[in-house]
């Protein structure tokens, strides 16, 4: 007689009331599994260890937590801790696993039916670092789109996607800086013309960006990385001075980061990577033959490329937004605590399902990072032109 999780309950209330039932030997209650059967209406903290967050008529589950092991019973994924069966959630309202820790072990059954169903496997390291993602095989059972993404990489079209993924991110980011800079008009008057500055030279930016040509990417990549480096430093001036009454900002760190800004959006991309990557490789592209980022043994370059236009939208302006609200951030050992990084997951992953206007529509942004992919492998193969995403603001 299982229950069910009762939806924005806390942790300390499933275990009071999870279902058990008499052992007749022991003389003691035994705990039965919790199925949790039901499409939450909000994000649902399950335990400390897993957690279900909404993504349309389904849910991600992001696991972290020593010990688990999942598995498959008849349509249901299984979570067992030890020897102890503790969860049950039907395939059918999942979208994404993330396995976000060390120490979770997984059934080969598990994986084949997960990939069966395109429900895709995500490992990420504890800094939010994807280092692995699992689906099948035949999801991109596809060739054409890859000749001619490795036949763009000495043609013009290399040359053009790589000018527009950097023109795409400038925008995004002089438009992130007047997002929240709007905010400092009043409250901080000086603060507000610095942020409109940079906002400023970002379009200045832009517009070199614009008249840059090539016959090929390598032609043009020395001066796009030149262009997209400066304009960064700019930028993250500007993000400086949004914050700068909140936290200690002393600017972009990629690796090793131990302040509380850059461990927050070394995780958040860690998330954003492993989305653009399954909507890569579901437009049948190859994620380790990019443009703008060059080639190196283990880096997925294209991914990197596609990343570009969405880091604003989604990591940047959540994390700013957090830190800008006053919220709780505990770094422990050099990475983001438990709690830190869940409540972050969650934040990402509901700006993921955010809509925004494109092409004259409303899409959720998971949805416009698949059909940007979708329109990269258009472009490449002929079909139409590429227009980098630009959020309204």
């Amino acid at each position: 007689m299982a229950g069910v999780v009762p939806l924005g309950g806390k942790i300390s209330e499933f275990e009071e009331t999870r279902p058990a039932q008499y052992d007749l030997f022991t003389g003691e209650a035994k705990p039965l599994p919790i199925v949790v059967d039901k499409t939450p209406e909000e994000d649902l903290v399950v335990t400390k260890e897993i957690t279900l967050v909404r993504s349309g008529d389904a849910a991600q589950i992001i696991l972290s937590g020593f010990g688990l092991f999942l598995s498959k019973k008849s349509d249901r994924l299984i979570v067992r801790k030890g020897k102890e069966l503790i969860y049950e959630f039907p395939f059918f309202r999942l979208s994404e696993v993330t396995v976000a820790s060390r120490g979770i072990t997984l059934s080969s059954d598990l994986i084949m039916e997960l990939c069966a169903r395109g429900i895709h496997i995500n490992f990420l390291q504890g800094n939010g670092r994807p280092f692995a993602k699992l689906t099948s095989p035949m999801l991109s059972a596809t060739i054409q789109a890859r000749r001619e993404q490795f036949r763009a990489l000495d043609d013009e079209r290399g040359a053009e996607f790589s000018r527009l993924i950097v023109l795409g991110k400038l925008n995004n980011q002089r438009k992130l800086l007047l997002y929240f800079g709007k905010y400092l008009k009043k409250s901080a008057p000086e603060r507000y013309k610095v942020v409109e500055e940079k906002a400023k030279l970002l379009g200045e930016g832009v517009k070199r960006v614009k008249a840059l040509k090539g016959t090929s990417v390598e032609n043009i990549r020395n001066e796009l990385l030149g262009l997209e480096g400066s304009s960064s430093r700019v930028y993250w001036e500007g993000v400086q001075e949004i914050i700068a009454d909140k936290v200690e900002f002393m600017g972009r760190v990629h690796r090793g980061a131990t302040d509380k800004v850059n461990a927050m959006l070394n995780y958040g991309y860690g998330i954003l990577y492993s989305h653009v990557w399954g909507a890569v490789v579901c437009a049948g592209l190859e994620p380790f033959a990019g443009f703008l980022h060059v080639d190196r043994p283990g880096k997925p370059s294209l991914v990197l490329d596609l990343v570009e236009e969405f880091r604003q939208p989604v990591v940047d302006r959540t994390v700013i937004s957090h830190v800008n609200l006053g919220e709780s951030i505990k770094m422990e050992g050099g990475l983001l605590d438990g709690e830190t990084r869940k409540n972050l997951s969650q934040k990402i992953i509901n700006r993921l399902e955010t809509k925004e206007t494109y092409q004259g529509k409303k899409y959720q942004i998971r949805s416009i990072i698949q059909i940007q992919a979708r329109n990269l492998a258009a472009f490449l193969r002929g079909e139409r032109a590429y227009r980098p995403f630009s959020f309204k603001w």
